[in-house]
């Protein structure tokens, strides 16, 4: 899969939850994480594995958006991203990290 069908196919995932999505932004996460979007273990995030939330946590929140929050806040914004998704049995990754980052008005860290 080529990371212009992985756009399309992140684009369409995404829209369900923001209808007029930030293709920009999109495109930065889809380039910077392409790799683990094509992994099959790797693509969804689990809200249900404490371990898959800390991952996110340490690798997205705190390394790669570089935000300052205690653990409770990251905490309940997991929880809030989890609940938004909770129709999806299978949280696209680059949906979770959309979402993250529109929340925290992240933008500028991939654009």
């Amino acid at each position: 899969m080529t990371n212009a069908e992985l756009l399309a196919e992140v684009l369409e995932l995404v829209k369900k939850y923001d209808p007029q999505p930030d293709e920009e932004l999109l495109a930065a996460l889809v380039a910077r994480y392409a790799v683990v979007f094509r992994n099959a273990d790797a693509k969804f995030v689990s809200c249900s594995e404490k371990s898959e939330l800390e991952r996110v946590k340490k690798s997205f929140l705190l390394d790669r958006l570089k935000i300052d929050m205690d653990d409770a806040e990251m905490d309940e914004l997991l929880a809030e991203v989890c609940e938004q998704m909770k129709g999806e049995r299978r949280k696209h990754r680059g949906v979770f990290y959309y979402l993250l980052t529109k929340k925290l008005g992240k933008r500028d860290a991939f654009v």
